[in-house]
């Protein structure tokens, strides 16, 4: 019975989890600064940090105590190094060396987004690798190949604003405020998201060439040179034709339909994803496919991935909301099989805010 405690600091919760044999959730505490941030309109990372320090020894005890079990019970420590904002990650991963010093426990460093893809494991027993996962979160927009634990093929990443960044930048510009995600998702359900036909935003295709734009789910374009970027994610210039739609309405006088506006944009950004996911699923013959991160929870996303995967005859998997936002639970499922492996840190762990995944 291996139990390993969790650390989780690396934007704007502070959490802390006791899991056990990598599945089996004992405790999962979460400190969320969500109503502090949106006095500002987003994360301020100084405020964040300092929250960190305020709250971390409390979550741990909790986590702990609610668990029922004490430092004596645990077999490692794992803690969230990267990707994130660095005076947050700094915080827990300083609490984890300490710990670590202290009582001698084996120290593990965890990659954030490695993480929200083992946050699937937590309700799905069944769910074991291969599989490809879409990791979509306020700071990351990742398609990923899952060919075994801890071993993970980038199949794309966002090449400016993530989806979740998007969702956070047109809220704010229709009046819905931070957080963004959650607020579009709910206003779209009163919106017709067919009323504005936003761009559905396409990475270009370097062959030997030239660049040549690919739509989303035409053919292979190949010539001689390896495809460049083909499910790479782009959000911009959505971002900025919503913008521009706005502003161009009020210069006309125009009414502007805020629950369209929402629901427009959703459907744009949940097409996007959907497809370019497809489009893998069918190249690389996957039969399971799971989302995580913090847009994972938005209703039209999972509705359409849902009937995608169906509509494919394979698997779909994703996490409970409380496991798809930042949390530790999800630190210690992926500690877990870096246990397995002997993947041990020493007290030269540090954080890494561009942390890329693979990387260690």
């Amino acid at each position: 019975m291996t139990h390993i405690l969790a650390i989780e600091s690396s934007c704007d919760e502070t959490a802390a989890a006791v899991v056990k044999n990598g599945r089996s959730v004992l405790s999962n505490v979460i400190y969320s600064q969500i109503d502090l941030h949106t006095l500002y309109g987003g994360v301020v990372p100084e405020i964040a940090s300092r929250k960190h320090i305020e709250k971390i020894n409390q979550v741990i005890e909790e986590a702990l105590k609610e668990a029922g079990v004490s430092l004596k019970d645990i077999d490692a420590i794992a803690v969230t190094y990267g990707p994130g904002l660095v005076g947050a990650l700094l915080v827990g991963v300083a609490e984890a060396k300490a710990i670590s010093f202290a009582t001698g426990i084996p120290l593990i460093g965890v990659h954030h987004i490695e993480g929200h893809i083992c946050a699937n494991y937590i309700e799905h027993p069944e769910l074991e690798p291969p599989f490809m996962s879409l990791v979509v979160s306020g700071g990351h927009t990742h398609l990923v190949n899952v060919s075994d634990y801890g071993v993970y093929e980038i199949l794309g990443r966002t090449r400016d604003d993530a989806a979740g960044e998007a969702f956070d930048k047109v809220a704010r510009a229709i009046g819905l405020g931070y957080p963004g995600g959650p607020k579009i998702d709910k206003v779209s359900k009163e919106g017709n998201a067919e009323a504005i036909d936003f761009p559905r935003p396409k990475v270009r295709i370097r062959t030997d060439s030239s660049y040549v734009s690919k739509p989303t789910g035409s053919p292979d374009v190949k010539s001689g040179a390896e495809r460049e970027g083909e499910y790479d994610f782009s959000f911009s210039g959505l971002k900025s034709a919503v913008l521009n739609y706005l502003n161009s309405e009020k210069m006309a006088g125009r009414e502007i339909v805020m629950e369209d506006v929402a629901a427009s944009f959703q459907k744009a950004v949940t097409d996007v994803l959907v497809e370019h996911s497809m489009n893998a699923v069918r190249e690389y013959g996957a039969k399971k496919f799971a989302i995580a991160g913090g847009v994972a929870s938005n209703s039209s996303l999972r509705a359409q991935m849902k009937a995608a995967c169906e509509n494919e005859g394979i698997e779909f998997y994703y996490p409970s909301p409380v496991f798809c936002t930042d949390n530790a639970a999800m630190i210690g499922v992926a500690g877990y099989y870096e246990y397995l492996k002997g993947n041990f840190a020493d007290l030269s762990l540090n954080a890494v805010p561009n942390l890329r995944l693979g990387e260690r």
